[in-house]
């Protein structure tokens, strides 16, 4: 186990196999030493584990667990394409989009769902850019979607 799932385990975190995709993408593609991960959602042992829209019938509360679970998914992702964790430098972008009623303006502390857990896991090499933006719906009505870009040696 990598010194990163070490920690996340710590956390009562573990990294899953990569989800299968919805449509016709890849989970992710490593090319020039950085992962893109492909927008992951919040599924957890095989099923949507959140779904609705922030404000109007999940609490902001919920959204932030939905958007840990997509992170997690996405280190999902980076783990299968270079085998290792610990083998990331730097978690480069974070792009967080969350199913949002109208009105609903607190997409950032959403968000925080999968920067903190990604502070967690990488420490000071967590820290990242991140856009959090709110949009009308979701696949599958999912709660929120994450992206990641990282960089890797």
């Amino acid at each position: 186990m990598s010194h990163v799932e070490e920690r996340l385990a710590a956390a009562g975190v573990t990294i899953p196999e990569v989800p299968v995709p919805l449509a016709a993408y890849v989970p992710g593609v490593a090319e020039g030493g950085f992962v893109y991960t492909s927008g992951q959602l919040p599924m957890a042992e095989g099923r949507l584990a959140y779904q609705g829209r922030v404000g109007e019938d999940a609490a902001p509360e919920d959204g932030y667990a939905a958007a840990k679970q997509c992170a997690v998914n996405c280190l999902g992702v980076v783990k299968a394409l270079i085998g290792d964790l610990d083998r990331v430098t730097r978690v480069v972008k974070v792009t967080g989009f969350v199913n949002s009623a109208p009105g609903f303006g607190g997409q950032p502390q959403v968000v925080n769902g999968a920067s903190e857990l990604l502070q967690t896991a990488f420490g000071e090499a967590g820290a990242h850019a991140r856009s959090a933006v709110g949009v009308a719906a979701l696949p599958l009505g999912a709660l929120c979607e994450v992206e990641l870009i990282v960089a890797y040696r």
